[in-house]
């Protein structure tokens, strides 16, 4: 067990989905789609990726509220041509319309070997990894991007027009488990400064400015400045082109047009982008999951630096921290579980129990 396991109370992951499950359907959802956003913000935590997880339950629960976000927005097709779909996600919380999205992408792969799903009229999705694994469970290759509110500025720039706008690619294997990456195209994500602030701890270097452009690891300083790309000049390009594939193809909003971090985003206007490759129409599948377990197995057994003692391949320590955690139960800090007490205090839902 780590020592951030140890650090906080744990939560078993069955008892933490039904509860946060009950706080969406009380919020108005339907019981199916109160599942999946409770089911993606807890897959979130069992991975280990805190920032996309149920400290996000009172920020929803507002968007559901007061936010203007519908609880029972239905998702539907509303253009198609060939492997090419437009989705209006109806204004419904963001990951029912991107796995309806993904869904209708998988279901279509087969008769068209590719098939992109461009999603308007949505709204925050969380970790898109989530629907790009979902592609691969499915023996299919999976893409996801989404764009996010404005926290980065232009290289060179001093003002926060650009999002991170983060970037999933799942890939199967065959003995292996499928590779799954799934990052923003900043050092970190405005949501685990959060979780940074919440420990009171600081933030690695490299990640933010403080709200005068200045370099700082002070979490609380952090969440008031810009956050900083990855690679340079690089990270803020892959970005701007992540958000243009979120939004423009589908008429969604992009950056400013979203809104800000001090008023939020717009409801409704959130972009995603989805896509499903069918392995099979271009090589035989057996082969090709075959040769991705080569490469993951001459990662591991290549010669490692001094003092590390295993070589991973992208999404093996999240996969490895799911396992974990569905046993020892998922670590929570202090402010998220007074957070989802007080929510579901309000209204009269059982308290979670501690392992």
């Amino acid at each position: 067990m780590s020592a951030e396991d140890r650090a906080e109370r744990r939560v078993a992951d069955t008892d933490l989905r039904r509860y946060v499950g009950a706080l969406f359907v009380h919020a108005g959802m339907a019981d199916a789609d109160a599942t999946l956003l409770a089911e993606t913000l807890v897959d979130a935590d069992l991975s280990g990726v805190h920032s996309h997880g149920v400290l996000r339950v009172p920020e929803y629960l507002r968007k559901l509220g007061e936010g203007g976000v519908d609880p029972r927005g239905a998702p539907r097709v509303v253009g198609a041509l060939g492997g090419c779909l437009v989705v209006d996600g109806g204004n419904a919380m963001g990951q029912v319309a991107a796995m309806y999205a993904m869904e209708r992408a998988i279901e279509r792969v087969g008769t068209q070997g590719i098939v992109a799903a461009a999603v308007r009229g949505s709204n925050h999705c969380g970790a898109v990894g989530f629907y790009a694994r979902r592609a691969a469970a499915r023996g299919t290759i999976g893409l996801a991007t989404t764009n996010a509110l404005p926290t980065m500025a232009p290289w060179g720039g001093a003002e926060p027009i650009v999002g991170i706008n983060p970037l999933a690619i799942a890939i199967p294997a065959g003995r292996h488990p499928p590779l799954l990456f799934d990052g923003a195209f900043s050092g970190s994500a405005h949501g685990k400064i959060r979780v940074y602030a919440q420990r009171g701890e600081p933030i690695p270097e490299g990640w933010a400015t403080d709200r005068d452009g200045r370099p700082t690891t002070d979490a609380s300083a952090a969440l008031e400045g810009l956050l900083l790309p990855i690679g340079g000049f690089k990270g803020i390009a892959l970005a701007m082109m992540m958000g243009i594939l979120s939004s423009l193809l589908s008429g969604a909003a992009y950056g400013t047009e979203l809104g800000d971090m001090a008023r939020g985003p717009r409801a409704g206007l959130d972009g995603h982008f989805l896509a499903a490759i069918d392995i099979a129409a271009f090589e035989d599948p057996v082969r090709f999951r075959a040769r991705v377990d080569a490469i993951v197995d001459e990662v591991h057994n290549s010669r490692r630096a001094s003092g590390v003692t295993r070589l991973y391949v992208p999404g093996e320590p999240e996969e490895e921290a799911r396992a974990r955690r569905g046993v020892e139960g998922i670590p929570l800090n202090a402010q998220t579980l007074a957070d989802l007490t007080r929510v579901g205090q309000l209204r009269g839902i059982a308290p979670l129990a501690f392992l």
